[in-house]
């Protein structure tokens, strides 16, 4: 069992009522709770995915649920995210669905940055506490205050402009896609070996704010653009970006846990697929896609992605695709090609 959810045991007095748990990873620990049931929530769609058959607990996929309702809980548990933003952006949430003087409780470990959380979660909170600190981990504590400003995902959305090879697209973002505005040198290098544009149908594999399809679509009329991802605001980013383009666009997002919502073939698949789960180096997930990457290809079809040089995805290629060539390379970043046999 994770050490956080560990820590929502050992706090389990101060659950009451209806309780929602925002950031959820293991739904197991639900059977040991003394509360009524209530709502689960996360922004990951594989784990979104094992929460169908339970009972009591209403699982939500993301922040824009109908279910996230106003002043409906007693008790709001927060476990830390990744990032600052993506903490306010929680914490704004957990807040819309608090009752007025109704429990709040923040849960992270110290190599998550709880001691940084904490003191965000007092500027929301002047008057919560430390009520535990066990197994590298913190829990606080405080009263949902009254006349919380009510949520919406797409108040917290911003529009940045990108440019690539001459070509400018607008993307948006939300804390924790594509936040700070700026092309990632990964996928600026991948643009660029794009002399000669595709013109069947492609997939934008782990598609984050959905720069690369979009790029794509752009520039070759009619081109059908394809996007998943597993996470719920690269998701709406995505589509937002894509929406952005204009009608005549033939570009769509949906949330995916790696290729199994992914039906049909494509003439090309195009990642710059992230490695981090959190805060460790994790690449089961493209390890994954490359493993079934192939079947979602038409023959003579194209797999086409960058990433860190160190890591190990010429050879998977090689294993599960086909010949693979370095397109392109600099002193961070290999672009790898591989045509299906």
């Amino acid at each position: 069992m994770l050490n956080t959810h560990e820590a929502l045991l050992r706090n389990r007095d101060s659950l009451s009522g209806q309780v929602a748990l925002l950031g959820l990873s293991d739904a197991a620990v639900l059977a040991s709770l003394p509360c009524d049931g209530g709502l689960v929530q996360t922004d990951h769609f594989g784990i979104y995915g094992g929460w169908s058959a339970l009972s009591r607990w209403q699982p939500v996929f993301g922040y824009s649920s109908e279910a996230l309702a106003e002043s409906a809980f007693d008790c709001v548990v927060v476990f830390m995210p990744k990032s600052r933003p993506e903490l306010e952006m929680r914490l704004a949430l957990a807040q819309h669905l608090a009752k007025a003087g109704g429990t709040l409780m923040l849960i992270g470990e110290k190599k998550e940055g709880i001691s940084g959380g904490a003191k965000i979660f007092k500027i929301a909170l002047p008057q919560a506490f430390k009520t535990d600190s066990a197994r590298h981990c913190q829990v606080w504590e405080g009263a949902a205050p009254e006349g919380a400003q009510a949520f919406r995902l797409d108040d917290r959305q911003q529009w940045h402009t990108i440019e690539a090879s001459g070509t400018t697209v607008d993307v948006a973002g939300l804390p924790g896609i594509f936040s700070d505005g700026r092309l990632d040198d990964g996928t600026a290098l991948l643009l660029s070996t794009f002399d000669k544009l595709p013109v069947g149908p492609v997939l934008d594999f782990a598609c984050g704010a959905g720069v690369i399809g979009a790029w794509l679509a752009s520039q070759v009329p009619n081109l059908k653009v394809d996007a998943v991802d597993v996470q719920s605001q690269a998701v709406a980013c995505a589509e937002a970006t894509f929406a952005r383009l204009g009608d005549g666009v033939e570009a769509r997002a949906w949330a995916s846990d790696g290729l199994s919502d992914v039906e049909g073939r494509y003439q090309l698949l195009v990642s710059n697929p992230p490695f981090h789960a959190g805060i460790r180096t994790d690449t089961t997930m493209t390890e994954s896609f490359i493993r079934s990457a192939a079947q979602h290809l038409e023959k003579g079809g194209e797999l086409r992605l960058v990433a860190n040089r160190f890591l190990p995805y010429l050879d998977w290629i090689r294993r599960y695709v086909g010949p693979c060539e370095i397109l392109a390379e600099d002193r961070r970043f290999n672009v790898y090609r591989a045509y299906r046999r």
